[in-house]
């Protein structure tokens, strides 16, 4: 009787200890390794830095300058700034224009400013910059592109965090999708911004007073869009880099050595 007895704990302790082993193998086989982990994170902070200038050139309102000449008999000069959602016209005094600058500016100077939100998010009136008149158009083309581009921005962080917290690798490809998206996304709508400024410059407006003549220039938040189409492009790449299986470099490698020996 104590033989039975034995043998059937005997039993029990292997089946005990095969499912254990079946359950270590199955969290080292569907869990994230620490250096993986660690991996995922270093792109996440990439990924992190370019969300942040995405939010910024996106919410801000010196995508590009518009300037006058100086030369116009007076103390005063004008220039403007605008953005997707704005824009701000600025009275500036000429003694505070830099000496070697034709145009007033730049818009960061001190002076008189007016700013208003454009109305063709509302009423669907184009503003009037100068004389000239905007493309309602094309401006609401490249704000809800860009508006777009940060929604697939999110979800892809989304992405990365259900697989920080989840283990959810099979989301690690969708979140790189999403952040090479929102990149490309990101650079369509500077581009058609920068559509839009060059019809506001055609669109002169034949009512008196005569519209001046304008230069103008690309400024610091449009400069942080292409840094983040850029961080986010890369960002996709390396995410998708990850999700790679690593055998096929790891027997390259292994190829190139035993040709070198």
């Amino acid at each position: 009787m104590m033989m039975w007895s034995n043998f059937f704990m005997q039993e029990e302790d292997r089946r005990r200890a095969a499912v254990g082993r079946r359950r270590v193998q199955g969290q080292q086989n569907f869990g994230l390794t620490s250096e993986r982990e660690g991996k995922i994170k270093l792109v996440l902070l990439l990924v992190t830095v370019g969300a942040t200038l995405a939010v910024l050139s996106v919410g801000t309102e010196f995508w590009v300058e518009l300037n006058t000449y100086k030369a116009n008999g007076s103390a005063v000069c004008d220039a403007a700034h605008l953005g997707l959602w704005k824009v701000c016209t600025k009275r500036l005094w000429q003694a505070d224009v830099p000496a070697g600058r034709e145009t007033c500016g730049p818009a960061e100077l001190p002076g008189e400013a007016n700013c208003t939100y454009f109305k063709f998010f509302t009423t669907g009136e184009n503003a009037r910059i100068f004389q000239r008149t905007t493309k309602k158009e094309v401006n609401l083309a490249a704000a809800a592109i860009a508006v777009l581009g940060l929604a697939v921005m999110a979800l892809g962080c989304l992405c990365i965090i259900m697989v920080l917290s989840k283990g959810a690798e099979f989301l690690l490809r969708v979140g790189a999708v999403c952040f090479g998206l929102s990149g490309l996304l990101l650079f369509v709508s500077l581009e058609v911004f920068r559509h839009s400024v060059q019809a506001l410059l055609q669109e002169v407006s034949p009512e008196p007073p005569p519209a001046p003549s304008l230069t103008y220039e690309y400024s610091w938040s449009l400069g942080c869009g292409v840094g983040a189409g850029l961080i986010l492009l890369l960002g996709g790449g390396c995410f998708l880099l990850l999700t790679l299986p690593s055998w096929p470099w790891g027997s390259l490698c292994l190829k190139r050595g035993h040709s070198a020996a």
